[in-house]
C-alpha cells in the first residue's frame, strides 16, 4: 500500500500544479477574510507541513514510536512572509518537496508502514487525531498528511472537486 500513498500523492500535487499555476501571482496574494490565509499562505503552509512531516516520516522508519513535536503554523507562515514570495517559486517547491515526500513514503517497509504503535501524539499532531489510548500506525499518519493536503487544496480551489 506504500505505493498506492506516494503515487496518490504525486499524482494529487501534480495535477493541482497545473491548476495552481494558472493563478495569478496578484491574486493569490489577497487575503479572503480576516484571520485567513492567502493562497500563497496555504501553499507555504503545505510546504512547511512536507518539510515537518517528511522528517516525521523518516524517524517513523527507525522508531518504536510517532511521537513528534507539533509547530506552531500561524507564526512559521507569519515569519517566511509567503505573502511576498512570488506564486511561481512557491508553487515549484512545494511540487518538488511533496515528489521528495512521496519517493520516501514509496520507500517505506511494510513491516516499519504497519506496526502498531502504542506511543504516539497523534491525539494532538495529526489531521484527523487518533485517541491517545489507540494504537496508530506510519502508514495511518501517511494518509493523514495526504488528506490534510487535500484539505487544503479545496480551500484554494474552492468546494470543486480535487484538481
Amino acid at each position: 500500500m506504500n505505493a498506492s500513498i506516494g503515487e496518490k500523492l504525486q499524482q494529487t500535487v501534480d495535477r493541482a500544479t497545473a491548476q495552481l499555476l494558472r493563478f495569478s501571482d496578484r491574486e493569490t496574494s489577497l487575503v479572503p477574510a480576516p484571520g485567513k490565509w492567502s493562497k500563497k499562505e496555504i501553499i507555504g503552509h503545505l510546504i512547511d507541513s512536507a518539510t515537518v512531516n517528511h522528517a516525521r516520516f523518516v524517524n517513523a522508519l527507525s522508531s518504536s514510536d510517532l511521537v513528534f513535536e507539533g509547530y506552531d503554523q500561524d507564526e512559521w507562515v507569519r515569519l517566511q512572509r509567503y505573502r511576498e514570495r512570488r506564486w511561481e517559486e512557491l508553487v515549484k517547491l512545494w511540487h518538488a518537496y511533496n515528489h521528495h515526500v512521496a519517493s520516501v513514503m514509496a520507500a517505506a517497509a511494510e513491516s516499519a508502514r504497519t506496526r502498531p504503535r502504542i506511543r504516539h501524539s497523534l491525539d494532538s499532531i495529526a489531521f484527523k487525531v487518533v485517541a491517545s489510548d489507540q494504537p496508530t500506525t506510519l502508514e495511518y499518519l501517511m494518509i493523514d498528511y495526504v488528506d490534510h493536503l487535500e484539505h487544503h487544496l479545496r480551500q484554494i480551489f474552492g468546494d470543486s472537486p480535487n484538481p
